[in-house]
């Protein structure tokens, strides 16, 4: 990577953002990327050409495919514009936030089996036990409440304007947040959107965690799932937010 990460950081802190037009500005062309590359992680039927129109447009053209995937991007532009406001007036992190972006991203996204069936309903942390991963991880559903509260605790308590401990600190969330496996669906989309928000209201650069890159983006969660171990995902997000913001600083 020609740019380092310090330097995106550099960049994205020399635009003073203080207001919600200056972060709309600089996130123009992220938000796009960001709910394109978030969707398809765990969608193959996201197009980077429908979450355009559909960010642009309020509108697919033509669509033929599952209406899940519609909602999906709907609901990544619909929690955009609500987490914007609270970025520029620095909001903590809650356990309210959590539980209304998990609400956003997945409105009208549970199937049948979820929703009517096990009752589990968007907002709402889950009701049954799941797991994810080679490692099989997920607290339990009676003990997710104080696991998020004990989480959002840790991170709220560190203070610090050291921008290599506020990517550690996100990282930590992101990775603990993922073990947790808090609802039935759509932990992924939550916890990088979370991740960035972090992020953004410590004066830090948000990231993208690109399709492309996903098996590094799993491996680095098993090694946590494994080991307790952040490094490598902190190094991921690191080259993930270079790559994220190259070409942005290649035109200034």
């Amino acid at each position: 990577m020609k740019h380092k990460y310090t330097n995106v950081i550099t960049y994205w802190q020399s635009l003073k953002i203080d207001s919600k037009e200056k972060l709309e500005n600089a996130l123009d062309n992220f938000r796009i990327l960001f709910a394109y590359n978030s969707g398809a992680i765990e969608n193959a039927e996201i197009t980077y050409h429908d979450t355009r129109e559909i960010f642009e447009n309020g509108k697919v053209i033509s669509f033929t495919g599952n209406l899940r995937t519609i909602f999906e991007i709907s609901n990544q532009k619909a929690c955009y514009e609500y987490l914007l406001d609270k970025i520029i007036k620095r909001e903590k992190i809650s356990e309210n936030l959590i539980k209304k972006v998990h609400e956003l991203l997945t409105i009208g996204t549970y199937d049948e089996r979820r929703y009517i069936s096990n009752g589990e309903r968007p907002g709402e942390y889950k009701k049954h036990d799941y797991v994810t991963g080679r490692e099989e991880v997920g607290t339990s559903a009676n003990d997710v409440a104080k696991e998020i509260e004990n989480l959002v605790n840790e991170v709220n308590s560190i203070n610090t304007n050291d921008a290599e401990n506020i990517i550690k600190i996100a990282t930590y969330f992101h990775n603990k947040f993922e073990n947790i496996h808090a609802f039935a669906d759509g932990n992924g989309r939550v916890g990088r959107t979370l991740t960035n928000y972090i992020l953004m209201i410590n004066n830090i650069p948000p990231l993208i965690v690109y399709d492309e890159d996903k098996k590094y983006y799993y491996a680095a969660l098993e090694k946590y799932d494994k080991e307790d171990d952040i490094k490598s995902m902190i190094e991921f997000f690191k080259y993930e937010m270079e790559k994220t913001w190259k070409k942005t600083i290649d035109k200034n």
